[in-house]
C-alpha cells in the first residue's frame, strides 16, 4: 500500500471560500479513480507553515501510482482546481507495509 501525499503552497489571495472548493473537489475528483482507495485532505492547523493545505490518497502499488497520474480526473484537478491557484507543491510517497518489497508490486 502506497500513501501519497501533496502539500500546497497556495496565492496569498485565494479566498476561504476557494480554499474550502479545493478541498471539497480534491475528495469528489480523485475518489472517481478507480485506483484510488481513500482520500484526505485539510488545512495545516501552523498558519506560519509555507504548506497550506494537504490533499492525500492511497493505492495498491506504484504501477497504479503511475496510471492515476494520467487519469483526467487527476489532471482535472491539478490542471483546473488547485493549480491556478498554487505557487508550489511537495509531493512525497509513502510505503505503508514496510514489510514489502515495493519494487516488485
Amino acid at each position: 500500500m502506497i500513501h501519497h501525499v501533496v502539500f500546497y503552497e497556495l496565492l496569498p489571495q485565494t479566498e476561504p471560500g476557494e480554499v474550502e472548493e479545493i478541498l471539497r473537489t480534491s475528495r469528489t475528483l480523485l475518489l472517481r479513480i478507480p485506483e484510488v482507495l481513500g482520500v484526505k485532505s485539510g488545512r495545516n492547523l501552523d498558519s506560519s507553515s509555507q504548506w497550506e493545505i494537504f490533499v492525500s490518497f492511497e493505492v495498491d502499488s506504484r504501477e497504479k501510482l503511475r496510471v492515476i497520474s494520467e487519469n483526467p480526473f487527476y489532471l482535472k484537478f491539478t490542471e483546473h482546481v488547485v493549480g491556478p491557484r498554487r505557487i508550489a507543491e511537495s509531493a512525497m510517497s509513502f510505503e505503508m507495509d514496510p514489510a514489502k518489497d515495493l519494487k516488485y508490486s
